[in-house]
């Protein structure tokens, strides 16, 4: 291959490069139009029927979620635990958010009738299946944590909530409170 040619596929090859995905992605007309960050209105995707998809929650055992307060047949009681928060694009527990989950294992341990269960919850930037992914990597690290600290991994469960309930179009730094585990008590 000729000097000049060389140089012109290793210049295109890094165009190519400069050119690829954005690292996040911001709200697509297809996305509003399918319930996408900028058309929630809570759990479920507004304006579809989400049974029709197979997100009835059924398989989280979430049934009847709307009416109760209940995960796979145990009530679920919020607010006793704080919530342990993460960076941007991150799912590792941080130095300031680890004495929650020193807590929550103490509490763990103290209750050992009780369950728990970690929702992981993202900001809206990123695609909606990115951000379940990313959920539960956060809620994964929260439970590899906890059973770290021995709290027995059968008494924990996770859930990935992605970015169903995050606030559209907040920025980076706004976002913040929904980068977050929730560490629910199930009894």
């Amino acid at each position: 291959m000729t000097k000049t040619a060389s140089l012109t596929v290793l210049l295109l090859g890094f165009l190519l490069l400069l050119t690829g995905c954005p690292r996040t992605q911001g709200p697509t007309p297809s996305d509003t139009a399918m319930g996408g960050p900028s058309a929630r209105s809570g759990d479920v995707l507004s304006g579809m029927d989400a049974g029709a998809f197979g997100l009835d929650g059924s398989e989280f055992g979430l049934q009847d979620r709307a009416g109760s307060d209940f995960f796979d047949g145990r009530e679920m009681v919020r607010g006793v635990l704080e919530p342990v928060f993460f960076g941007f694009d991150q799912s590792s527990i941080g130095p300031n958010e680890r004495p929650k989950l020193n807590a929550a294992a103490d509490y763990m341990r103290a209750n050992p009738q009780v369950g728990l269960l970690i929702e992981g919850h993202c900001d809206w930037h990123g695609t909606a299946e990115y951000n379940l992914a990313l959920g539960d990597r956060r809620a994964r690290a929260a439970r590899d944590f906890l059973v770290n600290l021995g709290v027995n991994g059968s008494r924990i469960e996770t859930l990935s909530k992605g970015d169903l309930e995050a606030t559209p179009g907040l920025s980076k730094a706004e976002g913040q409170r929904d980068r977050r585990a929730e560490l629910i008590i199930l009894r």
